[in-house]
Parts: C-alpha cells; structure tokens; sequence
C-alpha cells in the first residue's frame, strides 16, 4: 500500500497500529471469506471501486437507525473473547470477513494492495466493524481496517465526544496524545470504573487476541458514539 501499508505491526499494543480507511455505510451481504476466495483485484474492479469511492459518501448514522441495543453489541464482542490469531498475525473470522467484503475493494483501491493483504494485518478495528455486521448495527458502529478513519468519521457526523459510555467505540494512543490522527487501537468501551480507569473488550491485543481490558483514560484519544436502540 501507500501511505498506510498492509505491514504487521509489533507484538505490543504499543506498536500495533490498525490499517485501511474511511467508513462506508452501505448495505452488503456477507460473502464466505477464505485465503482461496480472496483475490487481488483486477484493473476493472479497481476502477469501479475507485468510482464507488468517489460517488458514494458515507451515510450519516441518523440515515440509518438499527434496532440493535448496546448491551446486545456488547453479549456478542464478549463472546468472542479468547479468540486468537495464528502465528502469523491472521486466521481470524474477523480478518477474512473484512477481506472478503466489498468495503474491502474500496480500501484496497483507495490505498493500494489486494484484499488478501487483510488477511495477516492488524485486525482491532476489524474485529469491531465484525461486530457491528454481526449484530446488524453495522452502520452505527461503521467498518474499516485503518483505526484513524474509522475514528474521523464518527467525528465527521458528530457523534465523537470524551465520555465513556457503554458500547461506545473507544480509539486510543499509547502515548496519550488526544488527536485523532494518532489513533492506534480501538476496542468497545464495557464501563467507565469511576477511578480513572474503563473496561473495555479489544480485538488484536498485545496478546493476539481477544480480550476483556482495564484502560487508563489517559490513553484515550476519545469516544465514537453508535446511536444504539433504547
């Protein structure tokens, strides 16, 4: 890729810096996702999805209300727990759906490579894109691979904010630097624990996995708010 290159980042959540960009809403039927089923695009479908890219905004969340509550994005992100990657930073369903997705197509010609790249890269905001699809809260909670996108347009349509609510999205930098170009992980905000600190739910952790997280807020950069049912 370009500027944003599908590399691997370092075994620490110091390092591991999600991939991709922007957040299309639009509606999609999941696709089977194998190592075999993805492929690098063609000059055709690079040239439409450069089209897409161009012609299709992302919807703003109030377009597209979902019947989904945050405790039931919140059941399935903790279900997934213990989930692991393999020894090559992939093999997750999380990585596979993304790959094999049309949001992918757009990312890939928007930053270069081929979906297969998704396969093996940093997986945090795809784990949480995963399960917006999953639940149906999709485009609510939005789908990218690259954290700093994923974070700009939940700012973009208003719904940023430095409040941890449960089942917000949560976008952090280990430095504690409060910009949203310095985004490098992100995960699901559980509780605020009242002493500093919030839990929260992580894809692609320093361990791999999928995990149930405390976090000082000091690492923060700040909060994505889906519009969730009552």
């Amino acid at each position: 890729m370009a500027k944003h290159r599908l590399t691997r980042a370092l075994k620490s959540d110091y390092a591991r810096v999600a991939i991709g960009a922007g957040v299309i809403a639009s509606v999609f039927t999941p696709i089977a996702a194998t190592a075999d089923t993805v492929q690098t695009l063609s000059v055709a479908q690079q040239s439409a999805a450069n089209g897409a890219q161009t012609a299709v905004q992302a919807a703003k969340p109030e377009e597209a209300q979902v019947n989904v509550t945050a405790q039931q994005v919140l059941e399935l992100a903790k279900a997934q727990v213990g989930t692991s990657e393999n020894a090559q930073g992939g093999g997750t369903k999380f990585q596979q759906w993304y790959a094999a997705s049309p949001r992918a197509l757009e990312t890939v010609a928007r930053d270069g490579g081929n979906p297969r790249a998704y396969l093996n890269a940093a997986w945090c905001s795809m784990f949480v894109s995963w399960v917006g699809e999953q639940t149906g809260a999709r485009t609510q909670v939005g789908w990218d691979a690259w954290t700093v996108a994923h974070a700009k347009w939940f700012s973009a349509n208003d719904r940023w904010g430095s409040e941890a609510k449960p089942g917000a999205v949560v976008f952090f930098n280990w430095r504690g630097s409060k910009s949203i170009s310095s985004v490098q992980h992100v995960g699901f905000v559980v509780k605020d624990n009242g002493d500093g600190t919030i839990s929260t739910i992580e894809g692609n952790t320093g361990n791999g996995k999928v995990e149930e997280r405390t976090r000082p807020k000091s690492q923060v950069v700040g909060y994505g708010y889906p519009k969730y049912a009552a």
